[in-house]
């Protein structure tokens, strides 16, 4: 067992893991954050999206231990004050979503996309998601959704 320390969403977590433990799985069985799903358990699919240390991660694709000392943010951490994040809301209002499954970790993305652009085309949004995968196909409202968000995350004046 290795001792790893994180703050995840805000809360800062010690515990005991095994090296081998995916990040993805600490988050849902030991810290009950079940917002980060786990879909393809090979980073295929981006269910598990999830920000660590503000870059957006597959959290199957990370152990627990490499996220020893960082500061982690899932789906449940982006709301604050009992408010949407943006996009969370822009998913919502623009149905961004049919089932559902791949809803967190597209949101998760989306926010890392428009950190880095805050402004992009349809194509650039497409490109910005394809790790992440709509088993739905359901992008169409996803991209409609986070073009939304970045209007609504445009500084006024813009």
């Amino acid at each position: 067992m290795t001792r790893v320390n994180m703050v995840v969403d805000g809360v800062s977590y010690a515990d005991e893991v095994e090296p081998r433990t995916l990040l993805v799985h600490h988050l849902r069985e030991r810290l009950g954050k079940v917002g980060t799903l786990v879909g393809c358990d090979t980073s295929n699919c981006g269910a598990c999206t999830v920000h660590l240390d503000g870059v957006s991660v597959k959290s199957c694709s990370v152990l627990a231990v490499q996220a020893d000392g960082a500061e982690v943010t899932t789906i449940e951490g982006l709301a604050t004050g009992g408010e949407l994040h943006p996009v969370q809301r822009a998913f919502h209002e623009n149905h961004g979503l049919q089932c559902g499954f791949c809803t967190p970790g597209m949101i998760m993305q989306s926010v890392d996309l428009l950190k880095e652009n805050p402004d992009p085309t349809e194509e650039q949004v497409r490109e910005g998601l394809e790790g992440n995968l709509c088993r739905c196909t359901g992008y169409q409202n996803i991209v409609k959704a986070v073009q939304a968000a970045a209007q609504t995350l445009k500084p006024a004046g813009a």
